[in-house]
Parts: C-alpha cells; sequence; structure tokens
C-alpha cells in the first residue's frame, strides 16, 4: 500500500505520444483520421482514463499529497478533449464505499436502461453509447454539488481543446474527442466496464480479468483484487493474487473482455439489469 510513483512518468509520456498524433493527423483525410482514431488514439485515451482511476486513488503522489493527485489528474485529463478527472474521484470514491446501492453508486444502471436495452440490437447500442450513459448517469441518480475544482477541471479542458483547435486544427480536436468518444464504446478494452460487476454468473457480482489488456489498463483486469484492497496500485494487484493464491484461483473470471462483450449482446439472460442493487441501508435485492 504504497504510492507509484512509475505513474507520473508513464501519463506524462502517453500525454506528449498523442500531442504527437495530433501533429501526424492534422493533414490527413477525414476516413483516416476516423481510422486513426478507433486503431490507436482510442487505445490511448481509454488507457489514459484508467491512469486517471489510478490517480483517483492517490497513487500517483501519495494520500499526503492529494491536491498534487488532483491537479495531475486534470493534467491527464487534457488528452480525453472532455473535463471529467475531478467528478470521476468523487462518484467513484462513492462505488468503493457503497458498492451496489440504490441512488449512491452511479456505476448502476438506470432503471430505463435496465427496461430498454433488453434485445440484442438494443444492448449493442447500449454499449456504443456506453461513454454518453457513465457521463450523464450521475446527473439523474445522484446528482452532487459542483466543486470549485470542477470548474477549474471544465474551464483548463475547454482551455486545452481550444489551443488544440488553433495549433493543429479541426482534424486534430475531432480526432482527440473521437478517441474517447470511439475507445470508450465498442472497443475490445470498453468489455472491463461489463466485466467488472455484471451477473454473468447468479451470485458472483464482481469478477477478474487476467488477459493480456492489463497491459494497457494499469491492471484494472484485478478487480477483485482492486476492491479488497484499493489502496494497492495497480502495478501490484498480480502480486496480491499471487500472495492470496487460495483466494482468488477459483473464483470466476476472464480471459477476454472481447468475449464478454460479444456474450453479454447475445445471451438473452443478461441486460443493463444484470447487476446486484441494494438499498442504501444493506438489504440486498437480486434484480
Amino acid at each position: 500500500m504504497k504510492p507509484d510513483p512509475r505513474l507520473i512518468w508513464i501519463i506524462i509520456m502517453m500525454f506528449f505520444t498523442q500531442v504527437v498524433a495530433f501533429y501526424l493527423v492534422k493533414d490527413l483525410d477525414w476516413k483516416w483520421v476516423i481510422f486513426w482514431a478507433y486503431v490507436f488514439g482510442s487505445c490511448l485515451n481509454h488507457s489514459m482514463t484508467l491512469a486517471i482511476h489510478e490517480i483517483s486513488h492517490n497513487f500517483a503522489f501519495g494520500h499526503h499529497k492529494s491536491l498534487w493527485n488532483r491537479w495531475f489528474g486534470m493534467f491527464a485529463n487534457f488528452p480525453i478533449g472532455v473535463p471529467y478527472s475531478i467528478s470521476f474521484k468523487r462518484y467513484h470514491m462513492d462505488h468503493h464505499r457503497y458498492l451496489g446501492a440504490d441512488g449512491i453508486d452511479v456505476d448502476i444502471p438506470t432503471d430505463f436502461e435496465g427496461w430498454f436495452f433488453c434485445t440484442t440490437l438494443r444492448k449493442f447500442l447500449w454499449v456504443i453509447l456506453q461513454p454518453l450513459f457513465y457521463s450523464f448517469r450521475p446527473l439523474f441518480i445522484n446528482p452532487k454539488p459542483i466543486s470549485y475544482l470542477e470548474v477549474i477541471n471544465t474551464v483548463a479542458q475547454i482551455i486545452f481543446d481550444i489551443i488544440v483547435y488553433y495549433v493543429f486544427g479541426i482534424k486534430s480536436l475531432i480526432y482527440m474527442l473521437a478517441a474517447s468518444l470511439l475507445g470508450l464504446g465498442l472497443h475490445p478494452i470498453s468489455g472491463h466496464f461489463i466485466a467488472e460487476h455484471y451477473m454473468f454468473l447468479k451470485g458472483h457480482e464482481t469478477y477478474s480479468y487476467y488477459g493480456p489488456l492489463n497491459l494497457l489498463t494499469f491492471n484494472v483486469g484485478y478487480h477483485n483484487e482492486h476492491h479488497d484492497f484499493p489502496n494497492i496500485p495497480g502495478r501490484n494487484l498480480p502480486l496480491v493474487r499471487k500472495i492470496a493464491a487460495e483466494y482468488y484461483d477459483n473464483l470466476p473470471h476472464y480471459n477476454s473482455w472481447l468475449k464478454v462483450l460479444y456474450d453479454f449482446v447475445v445471451d438473452d439472460t443478461l441486460s443493463p439489469y444484470s447487476r446486484m442493487k441494494r438499498p442504501p441501508k444493506g438489504q440486498e435485492v437480486l434484480e
């Protein structure tokens, strides 16, 4: 349970890699702008959202420098194009403290999502639109007063987006935004959204993933381990599993996020309702 200072340098390198990509795509045809947004930019931007997840747990600078982590989270937010780092921190801590609590944990889909996105075609559309639902769901489930850090996050992000537009042009700006929208929607890495807490097996509400995409996602696939030990950075979660193998090796887990997405879409028994929802006071209700 200690900070992972390597995060700082990895995130800085990711930031400048995306800036170089802004330069490389600025004069391409639109079809290639979108192509590279999906093939390359989407992976980088989704990975950056999971870097922000690490920062939200104060793994970059440690708990004794929590404000440093908030500022650095805003920096990591820049290549994503949409301000969310500070808001994510506020809601993600609720997810850990009140997992599945109705009206508190905004990771739980709304009743509308569960009711409407219940067929194969509609679930496919829901997967594509996941970033929009994750963005707007908190406003309907558990709206919080806007903090001064969220205002700063928003203003700083808008300034960065304007700089990208004036320095590189509209194609680079669209590349950045498309990379986030595509990377958080119908994309292999996005399988982690569903793999983490959707009950493919009744009674098992949290699952780990031990496939190769952990290399791009700061080991977010080690999700049982992360919820058990939220103060251990992703770099050390494989060690947790190794030390406590008797607790983790026999739990249901995944080796392919792509298969998770496919199974979720085609399996008629699965939908956004396939989550454990708890009343705030703790009595469990299985939907």
